[in-house]
């Protein structure tokens, strides 16, 4: 099984290799966030300096909060297209072809899985250097006002890959489930908006009503980016009520219920047909 997950693997990276332009685009809308978004948002020049750190949870600046935001939003849409090419792959055949050889369901599985989730990380990480170098260039820029050591960049990494697992096998799960792209747009951005609109990623913390501020608590990204804030920010940990591993167990949660249904669904799909 091991075999036919790493064969599988290197061809779905060779086929992102393969798409520059996928890449690109990708890069594009974080980018645009950073520079307009995040630079125009400014609450630093609105708000008393004695109440800004209320608002963004003891971030230096709003801008600090928003791009360690943006790293785990990247890790979401990023994601987005993976169960698309899952449908491709179906309409081209190039699915059947796939699971009529030794390879397991878990392996096709497991391979897209794998795949999928390396450029979302990449393009996390590529945010919050991109956010740093803001700073050096006379714009607003990510301030990072902790001491990273090895623990708190162990456990940056395991929140962004956590979730990029997670997300990855929710699309997945939605992609073998259904046979039209049209379709699957609709439902991912169903379930995309409202995930990402009801998490601490990009608003204000102490914006949010207090029932909004429930439904943040426990979801995925804003788990993920509590995590990102308590490791890059010194006066955040008086504003959050858990360690950084105990959000980390809490979204392990969310992506093992999300792999164990993905992979069900994927069985399903690559079953024999009666």
């Amino acid at each position: 099984m091991i075999r036919e997950t790493v064969a599988l693997t290197k061809r779905e990276l060779l086929r992102l290799a393969r798409n520059p332009q996928a890449i690109v685009t990708s890069l594009l809308l974080p980018i645009l966030y950073l520079l307009l978004f995040g630079q125009a948002f400014n609450l630093s020049s609105a708000v008393p300096a004695g109440e800004l750190p209320k608002l963004v949870n003891g971030a230096p600046t709003y801008f600090s909060y928003f791009s360690a935001g943006m790293a785990g939003f990247v890790a979401v849409t990023a994601t987005l297209f993976i169960g698309a090419n899952v449908i491709f792959d179906k309409l081209f055949g190039i699915l059947k072809r796939i699971s009529s050889t030794p390879a397991s369901a878990v392996s096709i599985f497991g391979a897209r899985l794998i795949a999928g989730v390396i450029q979302p990380i990449g393009l996390a990480f590529l945010v919050l250097g991109l956010a740093v170098g803001l700073g050096h260039l006379g714009l607003s820029g990510l301030q990072v006002t902790a001491s990273i050591g090895l623990v708190p960049a162990v456990q940056i990494v395991l929140a962004i890959v956590i979730l990029s697992v997670m997300f990855a096998s929710l699309f997945l799960a939605i992609g073998f489930s259904i046979d039209q792209p049209q379709t699957y747009f609709a439902v991912v951005n169903a379930i995309n908006l409202p995930v990402l609109l009801t998490s601490a990623a990009l608003y204000p913390w102490g914006f949010l009503p207090g029932w909004m501020k429930t439904v943040a608590s426990y979801n995925p990204i804003t788990l993920a980016v509590d995590v990102i804030r308590l490791d890059l920010f010194s006066g955040a940990p008086g504003y959050y009520p858990h360690s950084a591993w105990v959000y980390l167990l809490g979204l392990v949660g969310w992506a093992a219920a999300m792999i164990l249904i993905a992979t069900v669904l994927a069985r399903r799909a690559l079953a024999p047909k009666r």
